[in-house]
């Protein structure tokens, strides 16, 4: 006899609390409908839900993101690059304390411990009414930059090669939560042909009906609660039968009066809760501009080289999407102007190949003034114009100019930079041969904050801005 399974699944909601509503409702409804139809119904959510740039969830450190997961009643989750990367290690500690849901996770382990994390778990078995075995991992990108936070990122292919080792006779049919990528996931299908379902996310990616590689269905949503994905197939010991991949799009599922008002309710908390943490009293208003150097850019500038105690630095000046006002300076304003996840990165070049790197820049820059960018943290419209501090460029003699003296080429040079210019394509020459030191304890809107708060002291006492 086979059984009926039937999952709902989302991906990558990034905190987009608007969609939440009638997500929360479609599963009350589709999972009452699905199972007067005969089906098992299981929820999963696989991973990115919180993002920092959503005030409720930086404010509370995304443990307001997972009461809202709460209401949604799913049978298990894994985490994202944003749940890991984006917390502190004490902060993703305690992100899930109150959650009602297991978070699913084979391939990070707690590199003080050489454990898996205490608020993860390896698998979750659901027994069928046929006796059938259904069991679910998850895994996660595994970047190197995990290493700085205190996880250790295993291998994908070892780690399904452990599991599938360690589990042999413990499960009849393999289901995946995977914050891999599309790119993994149909390598992973070819690789394994024990993995019956891998239920994707991570790079946005919509599979509106599925994808079959070879005996795998692969399944995504795309990103934000756009879109919610339903699988339902036959399952018994011997496999899976009748598999069939279907999406739901958000705009088209009921709305109710309350809706709005429940998720302003949300947004106004989190923006209440950052105004309440008063960072500086600033004496003028700095401007911002997408195309030009401008004086808010300049600020930024000053913030990363004071933080990484770098004599010069390079910004793009679409990271500022509004003015910086004159007067007490508020969390909330900061995180309004800056609501990136990206942080400031020391970086360490010969001299020449400083040069290379303010070569890449130049071919680039006007080109990426209104480039929309879109990734590795970067939550603007546009890139903007690259900014400099304390180098120059001489586009006539091709010559770069560190405090208005020559590179030498055979001398180490630091720079404050980002780390989303590593990982943008544009600047090879900062992840090929730069010596990187990201400072994750941070990001470069508490940098800001944190060079504010020193410059301008809330008891006034301005000392100024630095100059070059």
């Amino acid at each position: 006899m086979k059984s009926k399974v039937a999952i709902l699944h989302t991906n990558d909601l990034h905190s987009h609390l608007e969609n939440f509503p009638a997500i929360k409702r479609f599963f009350q409804t589709q999972t009452a409908a699905l199972s007067q139809q005969g089906y098992r119904v299981l929820r999963f959510d696989d991973g990115d839900a919180m993002d920092r740039f959503d005030p409720l969830t930086e404010a509370t450190n995304g443990q307001g993101i997972v009461q809202w997961l709460n209401e949604m009643h799913y049978d298990a989750v894994t985490i994202g690059n944003n749940e890991a990367l984006t917390n502190s290690h004490k902060q993703l500690d305690h992100l899930y304390d109150h959650a009602n849901f297991p978070v699913i996770l084979d391939n990070v382990l707690d590199s003080k411990t050489g454990q898996l994390p205490h608020w993860a778990t390896t698998h979750r078995d659901f027994v069928l009414d046929n006796g059938t075995r259904l069991r679910l991992l998850g895994l996660t990108f595994p970047y190197p930059t995990f290493q700085a936070m205190g996880w250790t990122a295993e291998s994908v292919f070892g780690t399904l090669d452990r599991c599938l080792q360690e589990w042999a006779g413990q499960y009849d049919q393999l289901i995946l939560l995977s914050h891999l990528g599309i790119n993994y996931d149909r390598e992973l299908a070819k690789r394994y042909p024990e993995l019956k379902v891998i239920i994707g996310g991570h790079t946005h990616h919509l599979l509106a009906h599925g994808e079959v590689v070879q005996q795998t269905l692969l399944t995504a949503a795309e990103k934000w609660g756009h879109y919610v994905g339903q699988i339902t197939f036959e399952v018994d010991q011997a496999g899976l039968y009748q598999q069939q991949a279907q999406v739901f799009r958000s705009t088209d599922l009921p709305r109710e009066a309350g809706d709005q008002a429940e998720v302003a309710a949300a947004e106004a908390t989190g923006h209440r809760l950052l105004a309440a943490q008063k960072i500086a009293r600033v004496p003028q208003r700095y401007q911002t501009s997408l195309t030009d150097d401008n004086p808010l850019v300049q600020l930024g500038l000053q913030a990363m080289m004071a933080s990484t105690n770098a004599q010069a630095a390079v910004l793009n000046t679409g990271l500022f999407l509004h003015d910086l006002p004159a007067g007490i300076v508020n969390m909330d304003q900061l995180q309004q102007i800056l609501p990136h996840n990206i942080h400031v990165m020391k970086t360490e070049l010969w001299g020449y190949d400083l040069w290379r790197l303010f070569q890449e820049m130049e071919k680039n820059k006007n080109f990426l003034i209104r480039f929309p960018q879109k990734g590795m943290g970067f939550r603007g419209k546009y890139f903007g114009r690259l900014v400099y501090a304390g180098i120059s460029y001489d586009t006539e003699k091709q010559q770069l100019y560190w405090h208005h003296e020559l590179v030498v080429p055979e001398k180490r040079y630091t720079i404050a930079l980002l780390d989303h210019y590593e990982f943008i394509p544009f600047f090879p020459t900062i992840g090929i041969v730069g010596k990187n030191q990201i400072d994750f304890n941070g990001n470069i809107r508490t940098v800001l904050a944190k060079y504010l708060s020193q410059e301008f002291p809330l008891g006034g006492g301005s000392h100024g801005t630095q100059s070059d």
